[in-house]
């Protein structure tokens, strides 16, 4: 186990040796995987961004229940009680009538009219803000709340919801194509590279060949290789998005001042740089393995 390690650790220094040798190639490669993951990656970080700020522009969801006129206190009381232990309900407001006609006698300009009247005709009604923005979960609670008995009328502008969730669905589909498409030339980039090296060291591998070298013992390398050239191009786009967006918030910070806004832009989190240099890595890897196993099988002592 322990001299496992130690012939891991000599490859990794080995492979890190490797790359300060062709400093220009090498930085040319990082920088290129760097640049093409930075581009899905930023739409993905831009993406989640004008989510946040295009759900703070809509507002707050809520959904408007009226009461059945006659409604007694204490069927208030257990409706209220009812709606704050609900789980999709994050909290509630209840409008009386004779504030909801005063509210309507202020907002309209027809106080006239209004005060004119002989009775109030508006009715009880709760105003309840849902934990959840999603269109479909809105709508949900919106049809669970019109079964109940002392509900006159449930009420739900999801219009917006809706033109939201399409509009983000078609920007995911696009920043995950986009994904797709290159990270299959990062693993050709690397297949390529590793490809490139194996047949410089051809003449060294069937050395290793013919002393009893496994397959598995000379493959190492190429992985290793791949797999920290795949991180280093992760941590280039890493480098490529925090400074993309340095940028952007310094030029925002003026525009946002006029609308009186503290909105900024902001970076990868922990969880997803992390999945950045995992998945870099991976391609890395991939690429190395592809070659491999496409070439060095070819190999053989004469």
């Amino acid at each position: 186990m322990k001299n496992s390690a130690i012939q891991h650790l000599r490859v990794i220094r080995f492979t890190l040796q490797r790359l300060r040798n062709t400093p220009i190639a090498s930085l040319l490669n990082i920088l290129v995987i760097g640049i093409a993951l930075s581009l899905p990656i930023g739409g993905y970080v831009l993406l989640k961004n004008v989510q946040g700020l295009a759900e703070q522009m809509a507002g707050t969801p809520q959904i408007s229940a009226f009461l059945a006129m006659g409604t007694g206190p204490d069927e208030i009381a257990r409706i209220s009680k009812q709606l704050k232990d609900h789980a999709a309900v994050d909290h509630i407001e209840f409008v009386p009538r004779d504030l909801a006609l005063k509210q309507l006698q202020l907002s309209t300009g027809l106080a006239d009219v209004v005060g004119g009247l002989s009775q109030n005709p508006l009715p009880d009604a709760f105003i309840i803000y849902p934990i959840a923005l999603d269109a479909q979960k809105l709508e949900l609670l919106r049809d669970d709340l019109k079964s109940w008995p002392k509900f006159e009328h449930v009420q739900l502008d999801s219009a917006w919801a809706h033109k939201l969730e399409a509009l983000l669905k078609f920007a995911r589909l696009a920043v995950l194509i986009l994904a797709a498409m290159l990270s299959f030339a990062l693993v050709a980039i690397t297949f390529n590279t590793i490809r490139l090296q194996i047949l410089t060291q051809r003449d060294e591998i069937e050395v290793s060949k013919l002393i009893g070298a496994t397959n598995g013992f000379i493959r190492r390398p190429f992985l290793y290789f791949g797999l920290i050239q795949g991180m280093l191009g992760g941590a280039a786009a890493w480098l490529i998005i925090a400074s993309s967006l340095f940028l952007l918030n310094y030029s925002l910070a003026g525009l946002v001042q006029l609308y009186a806004s503290s909105f900024t832009l902001k970076h990868l989190s922990l969880g997803d740089s992390l999945t950045l240099l995992g998945f870099s890595s991976y391609l890395g890897w991939l690429g190395a393995w592809l070659s491999v196993s496409q070439h060095l099988w070819q190999i053989e002592p004469k």
